[in-house]
């Protein structure tokens, strides 16, 4: 355990980059990337509030997460870092530079994100399913009373649409995901629906990265193209074959992307 708070796996050598997990998806979940990276790169994998060895040692928000992320960095004097935020990652990796500036950052790459999950009458590029303020009132409470059967349905949207992921991979991630505990969970979700990072986005300090999945569950191709009209240093990359996990579903094509945003 760091002085942050959270557990923080730190291996490898070279440019750090800092792989910030999704919601109920603790870092293992990047165990591939950092066996395939860390003889390039330092790579920095921590349990966010909530989530695996780091449990509830650090309260469960979202900007919480990030000023524990943030002061790993100040300890280990790190520059020129890449963020790579999956999904509730993502919006920590935001709230991180919206709270500390982005002088130790020198890029971004989101994995298949909005920066805005709810949908209301002027946002419609939340959740596919339409996930409203409303809506969400409910599944918070879901979260607590109905969590054994909820690892499962999250696992299976997390992959694509129309095929089945990889053999084992879809008993890997409801596995894991079943570990976790669904009051600290609910705490965390509840934090980053109440985010909205349009404005940030919109006058973004670094270069931007989209990593997005064709065949997602969870966010349509409207996404991409708002970041294309309003991200001012954009890339997008598309896993065709890929729905909200890129990095698990095609992780040789992932991998190679990250590599070439280590190399810019």
């Amino acid at each position: 355990m760091t002085e942050s708070g959270l557990f923080i796996r730190d291996e490898g050598a070279g440019r750090p980059i800092v792989f910030v997990h999704g919601w109920s998806c603790p870092g293992m979940f990047f165990n591939r990337q950092v066996a395939d990276l860390k003889a390039r790169a330092r790579c920095i994998v921590p349990d966010l509030p909530g989530h695996g060895a780091t449990g509830d040692r650090v309260p469960c928000t979202i900007e919480a997460a990030a000023d524990a992320i943030h002061t790993y960095l100040s300890e280990q004097d790190l520059q020129d870092v890449v963020l790579c935020g999956w999904s509730m990652g993502a919006l920590v990796s935001y709230a991180l530079i919206e709270r500390h500036g982005a002088d130790r950052i020198g890029s971004m790459i989101a994995i298949d994100m909005s920066p805005k999950v709810l949908n209301d009458a002027g946002w419609h590029n939340g959740t596919r399913s339409g996930l409203t303020a409303g809506q969400n009132t409910h599944f918070i409470n879901t979260i607590t009373a109905d969590w054994q059967r909820l690892p499962r349905r999250i696992a299976r949207r997390m992959f694509a649409a129309d095929s089945e992921p990889c053999p084992g991979l879809l008993d890997y991630a409801s596995g894991e995901i079943a570990k976790a505990n669904p009051v600290l969970l609910k705490d965390m979700w509840m934090s980053l629906t109440a985010l909205d990072f349009r404005e940030l986005l919109r006058t973004f300090p670094v270069p931007f990265h989209l990593a997005a999945g064709a065949k997602s569950q969870l966010y349509s191709p409207e996404v991409h193209r708002w970041h294309r009209e309003n991200v001012p240093d954009f890339q997008l990359t598309l896993f065709d074959h890929s729905g909200h996990a890129p990095h698990l579903e095609e992780p040789e094509k992932f991998q190679a992307l990250v590599l070439g945003e280590l190399n810019r």
